[in-house]
């Protein structure tokens, strides 16, 4: 959901809307749900969208959320909160910013002060900052106020939190400008803020104490809509060179160089989602070995009966590589953790697949699956799997580098490599998450299955091919069993 097609009118109605929980709702034990997912995050109960404040302290994931508790809808926006040793296992803890006078609480991102730049610190325990937008006139306590800038902090591992009393930090720029994503600039020992401002403009600010900011330069971005997001990444295959990242809420990037006052863009918009529900994506701070995550909110899942309303992603680790042609390419793949979940794996090697064949899968049976599997499309025109009634499939065009590889009515372009692609495939209760060439693409989607469908086949038509590698993991529930 675009939040630029809410009305103020229509945002009032929404964040006034406090339905109760009807019983049916709640009937099933909680996380066991008939729709809930079992290694994506869900809130307890009521609607969730962004994700915020990604941030790594002292061995503990935090992910905040951006979240209705009253209701399944959208509205009232609090900041929700979980933690995790692992970015599989979620506990959900007591919300971390409520609404207030100066609005309810849109997007935004999350620092270790370190340094204790903002003098803030009061204990051993390092300051845990959170920026985000007070959305002014979007609860009537804020009837009038403007969008603005903000920052709340805590000095007990962010178990419990203060808003600064000389908020708002960034008076309203422009429009709604909202979800500023902050990063320390080491070279010039400041924080840079990205932040959107209005229509495709974004801007970049900088601030020594994360109190007192100075807009830099603005940038003109189409097509990514809000969510940005600003970071540095190693170059795997160009050893001593790392690129300047950055991110609109659809994913779509920008490579290039920052030198603390000016970003410049030199790999233009790029997608790395070809999905239809993969949206606010925002990356983790302060990761230990130099790594990158990122999440997003799946929107726009179909939930019926749940007491819950939308998801996340599974964590996507990133790698960056320079290109053949001399550009730069993000790659995304599964967070190695989620692996912790893997079962027994069911193993073929160099098996046909012939047009019309018995289903070699026909034995299995479930709703959670981590696929990996290795092609040689050969004669056929097209070779998939169907996962409890939806199709993912790669089709062989005359020339090859117009082969596709689409999940359902979704597709993109993906030539093999050596003849072969490979795919990974995640399955939850109400996902597919699909990867082409450990991670070239990425096609996110939500998916209702078919009632009471549990199978998997996979299959060719038009010829046969060829399935040199495949293994697939029955998957285990993530949730805790402190939480079922």
């Amino acid at each position: 959901m675009n939040r630029r097609q809410f009305s103020k009118l229509a945002v009032l109605a929404a964040s006034a809307a406090r339905r109760p929980l009807v019983a049916e709702e709640v009937a099933a034990p909680l996380y066991r749900e008939k729709y809930r997912p079992q290694f994506h995050f869900t809130p307890k109960k009521g609607w969730t969208n962004d994700p915020n404040g990604l941030v790594f302290y002292q061995g503990e994931y935090h992910l905040f959320f951006q979240h209705n508790p009253f209701d399944v809808k959208w509205g009232n926006m609090t900041w929700g909160h979980a933690v995790s040793p692992d970015m599989v296992h979620w506990t959900q803890i007591e919300n971390a910013l409520e609404p207030d006078k100066m609005g309810t609480m849109f997007s935004g991102s999350a620092v270790i002060d370190w340094n204790n730049t903002a003098g803030l610190q009061t204990g051993a325990e390092k300051t845990i900052i959170l920026i985000y937008t007070a959305a002014g006139g979007t609860n009537p306590e804020s009837n009038g106020q403007p969008f603005t800038q903000c920052i709340a902090y805590s000095n007990d591992r962010g178990r419990t939190w203060t808003k600064y009393s000389g908020n708002p930090v960034v008076p309203n720029i422009k429009g709604d400008n909202r979800d500023p994503k902050v990063i320390w600039h080491a070279p010039t020992r400041q924080w840079i803020m990205a932040l959107f401002l209005d229509g495709n403009t974004y801007g970049f600010l900088s601030s020594p104490d994360l109190k007192k900011w100075t807009l830099l330069h603005e940038i003109n971005v189409p097509k990514v809509a809000e969510c940005p997001d600003f970071f540095e990444m190693a170059v795997d295959n160009e050893p001593g060179v790392s690129k300047f990242v950055w991110t609109g809420a659809n994913g779509n990037y920008l490579i290039g160089s920052f030198d603390g006052k000016r970003f410049s863009p030199e790999v233009m918009t790029q997608p790395l989602s070809y999905g239809a529900n993969y949206y606010a994506v925002q990356t983790f701070s302060d990761l230990p070995n130099q790594r990158r995550v990122q999440m997003a909110w799946m929107s726009g899942g179909n939930y019926p009966g749940m007491p819950f309303n939308q998801q996340m992603s599974c964590p996507y680790e990133f790698r960056l590589h320079k290109t053949g042609y001399g550009s730069y390419r993000l790659f995304a793949l599964p967070i190695k953790e989620i692996e912790k979940l893997r079962g027994t794996p069911h193993s073929w090697q160099n098996l046909e697949l012939k047009p019309g064949a018995e289903n070699p899968l026909s034995r299995l049976t479930g709703d959670l699956w981590d696929i990996n599997v290795e092609i040689e499309p050969n004669g056929a025109k097209e070779v998939g799997f169907k996962v409890r009634g939806r199709t993912i499939a790669y089709t062989a065009k005359e020339k090859s580098a117009d082969n596709t590889l689409r999940s359902a009515e979704l597709g993109v372009l993906l030539p093999p490599k050596d003849g072969k692609i490979k795919l990974r495939i995640l399955v939850d209760r109400t996902t597919v998450e699909t990867f082409g060439n450990d991670g070239e693409v990425v096609i996110p989607t939500c998916f209702l299955p078919q009632e009471n469908s549990q199978t998997l086949e996979v299959f060719a038509i038009g010829g046969t091919a060829k399935i040199t590698s495949l293994d697939i993991y029955p998957m285990r529930s993530a949730w805790l069993p402190a939480q079922r």
